[in-house]
């Protein structure tokens, strides 16, 4: 049950932003559990961390789980635990491990979908810290230079000056071919295929595992169709009913809720968090989260659309461009802890992105296309800053991303505006 082996597994490693949070982790709780949708990368980076290793994933990995479970959790530390979900008993038996020992960095657990609550005892709380990772950021897979520093924003030390190669058709192709480790270096035609064939998989896959709820694969696949064409929205359920529905036999918001829910709980989409400033907050704000898919390149894909028809939709292609950015502002603010959530107020003000670190500092961020927006991106960002005056800490950065413009700048008026190819963690 060994894995590949260290010294190959370093040398064909790609560093990931999320590195050097799950080295802090490893050295303060006794194990880290790695979450996210599947191919994004979890096992590569759980066998970066660890120095052995068993996969649950096969056959003899469950049943020897099952059987003996303290066999499968023994071996050198970090013990990596690939697809724990299958064999949820380990989690308790691997948290009295850590009681009983005291020893930081024992395990790394890593898993694509959520167990049922049942299946486990207790939380973690206090054993084991949890990191969400995503397809790769454009820094990641080495599409931007990464000159303009997300975290150094908030510090006031980012150096916000630096030429851009990307363009609109280049941008498109980016979302199209997603961040997902295995297409990387493939021709476009080759990486297409990857959120194509994981969006089908999506639609017939078994999920009811996750929850024991039996689900149609026909009404699956119109609810990822309609979550595609809703994308980077706060379309809500009874939205998403009459989509689904499209004048033919009408679904229930029951059943959307359900579906979103075993979508959810296999890391295909996820929720961006309206931010609310303070709990003492005297805005009138309203709180449904926006949500996305876990790469736009499966929205890309469930819409039936390669990069020249989705050229060809300014709409469609601003929003799956939106999604690229939450993306890699979440990957990038992995790096410290922070979150990514986004402001809508009573009065229609909207902010797309608000990245928070824990310690209460934020800064907020446009998305536009092109650069020729960036005038009344930068008037909501001023306005948002108005309007919080004396309610909330001055933004540590208000900021632009975009898709073209041939270079990151600052303007005269403290908004910078950077192409996403310039950004980086």
């Amino acid at each position: 049950m060994d894995g590949i082996p260290e010294k190959e597994m370093r040398a064909r490693y790609r560093p990931r932003v999320i590195d050097s949070r799950i080295s802090h982790l490893l050295r303060v709780f006794g194990g880290v559990q790695i979450t996210g949708c599947k191919w994004c990368g979890k096992s590569w980076t759980g066998l970066y961390h660890s120095k052995s290793s068993v996969f649950i994933g096969t056959d003899t990995g469950r049943k020897v789980a099952e059987m003996d479970p303290q066999l499968v959790l023994g071996g050198e530390e970090p013990r990596l635990i690939d697809e724990w979900q299958d064999a949820p008993n380990l989690w308790d038996v691997a948290r009295m491990n850590i009681d009983f020992s005291a020893r930081k960095g024992m395990y790394i657990f890593t898993g694509s979908s959520t167990p049922p609550a049942e299946s486990v005892s207790h939380t973690g709380v206090g054993r084991f810290a949890t990191v969400e990772m995503r397809p790769m950021s454009l820094f990641e897979s080495g599409d931007s230079r990464g000159s303009v520093s997300l975290s150094a924003m908030f510090d006031g030390a980012a150096e916000v000056s630096s030429w851009s190669d990307m363009d609109y058709m280049g941008a498109i192709r980016l979302i199209c071919r997603g961040g997902w480790p295995g297409g990387l270096g493939a021709s476009m035609e080759d990486a297409l295929l990857i959120p194509r064939v994981y969006s089908e998989t999506l639609a017939r896959m078994d999920l009811s595992r996750v929850d024991g709820v039996k689900r149609d694969p026909g009404v699956m696949r119109a609810l990822l169709k309609s979550l595609a064409r809703n994308n980077a929205t706060a379309a809500k359920a009874p939205a998403l009913a009459a989509d689904m529905a499209g004048g033919g036999d009408p679904v229930s918001e029951q059943t959307v809720r359900s579906y979103m829910g075993a979508l959810k709980s296999v890391f295909a989409i996820g929720e961006q968090p309206a931010w609310v400033p303070s709990l003492r907050s005297r805005k009138r704000l309203r709180t449904s989260p926006k949500r996305h898919f876990a790469d736009p390149s499966l929205a890309a894909a469930l819409m039936e659309a390669g990069p020249e028809e989705i050229a060809r939709d300014p709409n469609a292609a601003g929003f799956l461009f939106e999604s690229m950015c939450y993306r890699d502002l979440s990957a990038y603010s992995s790096a410290f802890g922070g979150r990514v959530g986004h402001y809508l107020d009573d009065s229609g003000l909207e902010v797309d992105s608000i990245v928070e670190r824990g310690d209460g500092r934020w800064g907020a961020v446009e998305v536009k296309m092109g650069h020729r927006d960036a005038d009344k991106a930068a008037a909501s960002l001023l306005r948002l800053k108005e309007k919080l005056a004396g309610e909330a800490a001055e933004p540590s950065f208000l900021m632009v991303l975009c898709a073209t413009g041939g270079a990151a700048y600052m303007r005269g008026d403290g908004v910078a505006v950077v192409p996403l190819d310039c950004l980086g963690p």
